[in-house]
C-alpha cells in the first residue's frame, strides 16, 4: 500500500483538501504518526458502507395483475330477453307489430322511389329491325329488366317509332348508338373505358392509340361495344364471302374467254438435263431454244393431231396461275400428257410428280 500513497506536502495554487488515499483504503477517522513520522498507526476505523439498494422498477401491466383486481362487467351479467308479447298484451303486441311491419314497407318503397328518382333515364326510339332482345344486348342489360322497365309483358309487341326508357343518361344512349364518344374535360381512357364497361385496352387497340396517350378534349372516341363488335366481324366475314366468290368468278370467267376446250391430261414435270432430254437439255423438238424460267409445257403427240393444239398455242393448266405455252412435243408412245418445264429445279419437278389436271385451250 505504501508505493500508493500521495504525498501531499507539495501545495499548488487553488489545492483546498489533500486527500493521500486512494477510495479503495480503509475508511479511518484519526491517524496518529511515531517519532520520526515514517509509520503510520491507525487508531481507529470506521464501519465499511452499507450497500447501495437497488430500486426495482415495474411496469404497469405488472402493477395491475399485483396490485389492481379487475372483476367481470356487471353491466349486462344476468340480464334476460324478455320477448315483447310478454311486456304488451297479445293484442298490443300484434297491433305493435303490424305497424312496425308497415313503417318497413313504406322505408323500402320510399328508399326505391328515390333510387329511381337518382337515375337519370333517356329514350331509346325503336327502328326497323330491332327487337326486344337486340335492344337489351345493344345497351348490356337483361331482357327482363328492359321488359320490367317500360312495362312490358313476355308477349307484347314493338313497333318501330316506339320510345322505350333506358336507364342511361341522353349522352350515353347516343354514344352507345353511334359507338362514337366525344371527349370531354378530365376524360382519361380508363374512366371511358369504366363508362362503358370496356377495358382500357381494348377501348386503345380498337381505336389504334397507346393507353398512355393523352387524349384531346372534342376528339372522337370509337366504342368497341359487344354489338358493333359482332357487326363488324360480320361484316367482314361477308365481304370475305364476296372477295372469294368474285376471285371464283374471275377465275370461271378467264378460264371461259381463254378457251372453250378442256381436257383432262396426266401432267409430269421435267428439266434441261441430258438424263431427262437427250445430248442437247436446251433446245427443244422444234428446234427452238428454251432457258430456264420460261413458262412452256411439251404436250403428247395426240394433243397435237387430234385436238388442235399446235406450237405456241396458249394453254391454262388447271391449279396454276398464268398461262403456259405450247413449246416442246413429247415422245411418240404418251397420250393425253403433258410435261411443265421448271428449268433446271430437279427438286421442285420431283416434288411435283405425277398429277392430274385439267388442260384449257
Amino acid at each position: 500500500m505504501a508505493d500508493r500513497i500521495v504525498d501531499c506536502r507539495i501545495a499548488t495554487k487553488g489545492t483546498m483538501e489533500c486527500n493521500p488515499y486512494t477510495l479503495r483504503m480503509i475508511h479511518v477517522k484519526e491517524v496518529t504518526y511515531d517519532l520520526n513520522r515514517n509509520k503510520l498507526i491507525v487508531t481507529k476505523t470506521l464501519p465499511a458502507p452499507d450497500k447501495k439498494v437497488h430500486t426495482r422498477v415495474i411496469t404497469i401491466e405488472e402493477m395491475t395483475e399485483k396490485y389492481v383486481k379487475v372483476e367481470e362487467s356487471l353491466r349486462f351479467k344476468g340480464t334476460k330477453k324478455i320477448p315483447l308479447s310478454d311486456l304488451l298484451g297479445q293484442e298490443e303486441y300484434k297491433i305493435e307489430q303490424n305497424i312496425s311491419q308497415t313503417e318497413e314497407q313504406e322505408t323500402i318503397k320510399s328508399e326505391e322511389k328515390e333510387k329511381e328518382s337518382i337515375i337519370e333515364h333517356g329514350e331509346y326510339t325503336i327502328v326497323e329491325g330491332d327487337t326486344l332482345s337486340s335492344i337489351a344486348n345493344k345497351f348490356q342489360f337483361t331482357l327482363k329488366e328492359l321488359s320490367e322497365l317500360n312495362g312490358l309483358g313476355d308477349k307484347d309487341a314493338i313497333r318501330v317509332g316506339q320510345k322505350l326508357q333506358i336507364p342511361l343518361t341522353q349522352n350515353m344512349i347516343n354514344a352507345m348508338m353511334s359507338g362514337d364518344y366525344q371527349i370531354q374535360i378530365g376524360d382519361t381512357l380508363i374512366s371511358i373505358a369504366n363508362k362503358f364497361n370496356l377495358s382500357p385496352k381494348e377501348l386503345s387497340h380498337f381505336n389504334n392509340i397507346k393507353t398512355t396517350a393523352a387524349l384531346k378534349t372534342g376528339k372522337m372516341l370509337q366504342l368497341p361495344l359487344p354489338y358493333i363488335v359482332a357487326q363488324l366481324e360480320a361484316k367482314r366475314k361477308k365481304e370475305e364471302t364476296i372477295r372469294k366468290a368474285k376471285a371464283k368468278r374471275k377465275k370461271e370467267k378467264t378460264l371461259r374467254e381463254f378457251g372453250k376446250n378442256r381436257l383432262r391430261v396426266t401432267a409430269t414435270a421435267y428439266t434441261s438435263h441430258a438424263s431427262q432430254t437427250d445430248k442437247s437439255p436446251f433446245i427443244a423438238a422444234w428446234g427452238n431454244r428454251i432457258r430456264p424460267g420460261m413458262k412452256i409445257i411439251a404436250v403428247s403427240r395426240d394433243l397435237l393431231a387430234r385436238y388442235g393444239l399446235n406450237y405456241g398455242s396458249k394453254v391454262k393448266v388447271g391449279g396454276l396461275p398464268g398461262l403456259y405455252t405450247v413449246g416442246d412435243k413429247m415422245n411418240k408412245r404418251y397420250l393425253k400428257r403433258i410435261d411443265i418445264y421448271m428449268g433446271v429445279d430437279k427438286r421442285r419437278a420431283l416434288q411435283w410428280g405425277r398429277r392430274s389436271v385439267v388442260l384449257h385451250w
